[in-house]
């Protein structure tokens, strides 16, 4: 192996947080997405190469082993996964990094008290990296049980809760201490040990429409604990690259907060959406449901002027995407003009809708945020309403006295027409009734997303 200086293996690593960050500015917009995922892969394979040539790497077998293994998870994991289930990927993505920091913190830790050279600042990080990660892992593990349904996805409270959950902590961190003061591994894995619990309480009382801003959060708590394992193995690309990654994780918790109206103490300590409410064909505020049928719909569609999908989760499990392309495709060689509305939370990750409807080859121009669309939905004809719920409630808007209060949506009760495809009246992860099946303009298509798209597609082209 050629021996290479610190300098050059910094320069390489400046190049590699480079990419990192160039890429993730590629990442803003589903059009240069594809590019930024490259450019950062070249930045990691650039930091992983210089790292592997560095004089303090001799176990080659060792880590070529454990790269092959990792190898073959992530293609897999990457090919495999569902663009529904990417969340559950994504918090275990993120259990793995704090899992894998808080492993590198117990081993160098152990290692330096063998060999006597443990320093205060090194300690310091050490102890940051084995909390930071052992709650990340737990943490994260729950969210994806919540999001895979292995749990119920409500939230799970207990009388004193928030006492307890800061109880656990300050043992964690205490015991933390006393493995820096006593330099002893086993108080050191006790501590993690705590921080393993606090993490399952953590996530305990935040129910499934909390559920992306938590895992945005335990993405930035990864982020700090691989700064943490950076410091304690001296590894600048460690340290850049897990401050982008916290960077960036706190920033999207912020902005998700922000989408839905809501602090983040707010969504960690506030057990939203605790009590769901089965709805049925009832009145809300005088309305009453008025169910139709794909042919109805389909002259509704087909002789608008200005159509607005407004797709959501429904859409994404249903695995619709293709045929509502194809629907659009339809109407507008009726001479139709077909928008889509994307909320910034709809879904179960942000971007969700973004990537799914790039998966169907949906042109970039079609898709609205919110802040763009919403003007537009007095002008529309017909708001189509594809597996939306939350994030399409009036309630937000004209209901003090709802959870959803003050939450921005997207305003489809604005337009002349709503037509809102759902497989029942089953509220979403808020827990609360949607005003909109209840509106006067609003007509309910029941049926799987596919299938009532199906159906659509055929009586539109029947015209």
């Amino acid at each position: 192996m050629i021996a290479l200086t610190q300098t050059t293996v910094n320069l390489a690593y400046l190049v590699a947080a480079v990419c990192f960050v160039v890429g993730i500015r590629f990442l803003a917009s589903p059009r240069t997405a594809r590019t930024g995922n490259v450019v950062a892969a070249v930045g990691m394979t650039v930091a992983v190469a210089f790292t592997l040539a560095l004089d303090e790497i001799d176990r080659y077998a060792f880590v070529a082993s454990a790269m092959a293994v990792g190898a073959v998870i992530g293609v897999a994991g990457a090919r495999l996964v569902r663009m529904t289930a990417m969340p559950q990927m994504v918090a275990l993505l993120n259990g793995a990094g704090g899992g894998a920091a808080a492993g590198v913190a117990i081993a160098e830790f152990n290692r330096l008290v063998r060999f006597g050279d443990l320093p205060a600042d090194t300690l310091a990080a050490i102890l940051g990296a084995t909390v930071l990660g052992g709650l990340t892992l737990s943490g994260s593990v729950l969210a994806f049980a919540k999001l895979q349904e292995l749990i119920q996805g409500r939230p799970i409270v207990f009388p004193g809760q928030q006492v307890v959950n800061a109880a656990v902590l300050a043992v964690a961190v205490a015991l933390a201490v006393v493995a820096g003061a006593t330099e002893g591994t086993g108080w050191l894995i006790a501590a993690l040990g705590a921080a393993l619990v606090f993490g399952v309480l953590f996530v305990l009382p935040i129910g499934g429409a909390d559920m992306p801003v938590v895992i945005a959060l335990l993405n930035a708590f990864s982020g700090l604990g691989g700064v943490a394992a950076g410091f304690v193995l001296d590894n600048n690309a460690l340290i850049v690259g897990g401050a982008l990654v916290g960077a960036s994780g706190t920033l999207l918790t912020l902005l998700m907060a922000k989408a839905m109206n809501r602090s983040v103490a707010n969504v960690v300590f506030g057990a939203f959406g605790q009590l769901q409410v089965e709805i049925g064909e009832r009145a809300v505020d005088g309305g009453t449901v008025r169910a139709t049928t794909p042919d109805d719909v389909a002259v509704q569609l087909s002789f608008a002027r200005r159509v607005i999908i407004a797709p959501g989760y429904g859409m994404a499990v249903a695995q619709a995407q293709h045929e509502t392309r194809q629907l659009a495709d339809a109407l507008e060689e009726r001479g139709v003009d077909v928008k889509y509305a994307i909320h910034p939370v709809a879904g179960r990750m942000p971007g969700h809708m973004n990537v799914l409807l790039a998966e169907a080859q949906v042109p970039y121009t079609q898709l609205y945020e919110m802040e763009r669309i919403n003007p537009e939905f007095p002008q529309a004809d017909v708001a189509l309403v594809i597996g939306a719920n939350d994030v399409t409630n009036p309630a937000a808007t004209d209901d003090p006295a709802s959870p959803i209060y003050g939450m921005p949506i997207l305003e489809v009760h604005q337009a002349a027409s709503v037509v809102v495809l759902k497989r029942s009246m089953r509220p979403g992860f808020a827990g609360v009734d949607n005003h909109l099946y209840f509106h006067e303009k609003t007509t309910m298509l029941f049926g799987d997303a596919k299938d009532s798209v199906l159906q659509l597609i055929t009586a539109v082209k029947a015209q």
